[in-house]
């Protein structure tokens, strides 16, 4: 009995020494509470109950916290008295959520960049893991320009909370963090600042001009008529190809708003927005009928601007299905790409994914106009080259890899909602999985039973490996 009142009152005394933190979690969902992300943040609530978690939806009520500074200002007061600050947000094509990427901008337009300095940070996200790196990879910029002691990020698959090796891994991640705080862990910078080096960009007046022999070239930004550079970038590349050149300002048209994550358009690509603004009839008949299509923005923190991210995330209405196959696709940036290859690895992989063809990406970095000119110049000449063409490069592990992920997605865990993907891959040969190679698996499964045998695996593997494996494509060359 003594025992038991000295294990109790041992037992009080811990607790009474472990230290309740108050820990804030944005929400870049825009589906706030209801998103799954936050089931994953209940899980680490209901596992770690003596914490304070205080979450806020960002991306959910960006259009009010925009709008009110006073909300702005409340949201920036709990993280000043946070102990610690979990960014959780569901990926967003590559990144983040778009109104997630316009809260990170309105923290330097504020200047409140100040209230998150010394905060330890953690990064969680649920996805299929489609380019979960590259928004990982964004957030922890954000977090080093802030000066945050970020700790890890954790990637959750959007199905493993319902493993019980992937919860036990959840809360370790989580302890983890918390101990991180109280012993005060400091944190190494992986990504340095930006140095914005761009000089003015003058345009030489020698051009010379390019053929466009029909195509149909588009131009598409975010520029103001601050962006000196950009505008020239993107006058220069129009005169090159004789004006012959459809430029559209995304600030011109009208977009309602950015995706809700509703998957109102799963079962056959129409958006919730349709009929509501222009958005989704100027994607369909202004950019998909193009021949060459640019994209030209300037660099704001570590990607392009929020209504660029906008843009992105409204395109989702065509969900997994490339939407721009065949045309050749370029960008003009102004500012600090050459710092920034997530960044580039993005507008890359966007491109393969889509099954188009990226002609290049020009900047202003160069200290010399004249370089950027003649950048601009060869542009112009592959875009029609290319275009004339139909010049698709075969994709890399960017695309290849990336296009799997959706294939073994789409046939299983979500094929419903997602009844257009799965049309569109059935119809399109997407569906490519290695069970279906008959011929292989028969292959595989007699040479399987030769190379048991010792004095055969001993020739194979020792003389005829190299040379059977080439021989067929030596036949090939010799027959062409």
């Amino acid at each position: 009995m003594i025992m038991h009142v000295l294990s109790v009152r041992m037992s009080s005394a811990v607790k009474g020494m472990i230290r309740i933190m108050k820990i804030v979690v944005l929400n870049g969902s825009p589906k706030g509470d209801s998103s799954v992300t936050m089931q994953y943040v209940a899980f680490m609530q209901k596992k770690l109950p003596q914490h304070d978690f205080k979450i806020v939806n960002i991306a959910q009520r960006i259009k009010k916290i925009e709008s009110d500074e006073q909300i702005f200002g409340e949201i920036t007061g709990e993280i000043k008295s946070a102990d610690g600050i979990i960014w959780a947000f569901p990926l967003y094509v590559f990144l983040v959520h778009s109104g997630y990427k316009r809260f990170i901008e309105l923290i330097t337009e504020r200047a409140a960049g100040d209230i998150f300095q010394g905060k330890h940070a953690a990064i969680l996200t649920t996805s299929i893991h489609f380019y979960d790196h590259t928004a990982h990879n964004y957030m922890h910029g954000i977090c080093d320009d802030l000066n945050m002691k970020f700790y890890a990020s954790y990637s959750a698959g959007m199905h493993d909370l319902f493993k019980e090796k992937e919860r036990a891994k959840l809360l370790d991640f989580s302890q983890g963090f918390f101990e991180s705080i109280t012993r005060d862990a400091p944190a190494i910078k992986v990504y340095p600042a930006l140095i914005n080096q761009s000089q003015e960009y003058v345009p030489g007046t020698d051009l010379v001009p390019v053929k466009t022999h029909g195509r149909k070239v588009v131009v598409l930004t975010d520029s103001k008529e601050d962006n000196i550079n950009l505008n020239r970038l993107i006058g220069r590349f129009g005169d090159l190809l004789s004006g012959q050149v459809e430029v559209y300002n995304l600030h011109s048209l009208d977009i309602k708003g950015s995706c809700l994550g509703c998957i109102r358009c799963g079962y056959d690509n129409t958006c919730v927005y349709s009929g509501k603004d222009e958005f989704i009839d100027f994607y369909n008949s202004k950019l998909k009928s193009a021949d060459i299509l640019v994209f030209a923005g300037t660099i704001h923190d570590r990607y392009l601007s929020s209504l660029w991210k906008t843009f992105f995330d409204r395109g989702f209405f065509n969900t997994h299905t490339p939407s721009f196959s065949g045309l050749q696709i370029a960008f003009l940036i102004s500012g600090p790409l050459g710092q920034l290859p997530n960044l580039r690895q993005i507008m890359e992989a966007y491109t393969e994914w889509q099954q188009a063809n990226l002609v290049g990406i020009v900047t202003d970095e160069h200290p010399n106009s004249a370089e950027i000119d003649g950048m601009l110049q060869e542009l112009a000449q592959r875009s029609i080259d290319y275009s004339n063409l139909r010049y698709v490069k075969p994709a890399t592990f960017l695309g290849v890899g990336g296009t799997k992920v959706f294939r073994d997605d789409i046939w299983g865990p979500l094929r419903f909602p997602f009844r257009a993907d799965h049309r569109f891959y059935k119809s399109n040969g997407i569906y490519d999985f290695p069970q279906k190679d008959y011929s292989s698996r028969m292959q595989n499964y007699f040479l399987g039973l030769l190379v048991k045998i010792p004095f055969i695996r001993k020739e194979i593997y020792g003389k005829l490996m190299i040379t059977k494996m080439v021989e067929p494509f030596k036949k090939l060359v010799a027959k062409i």
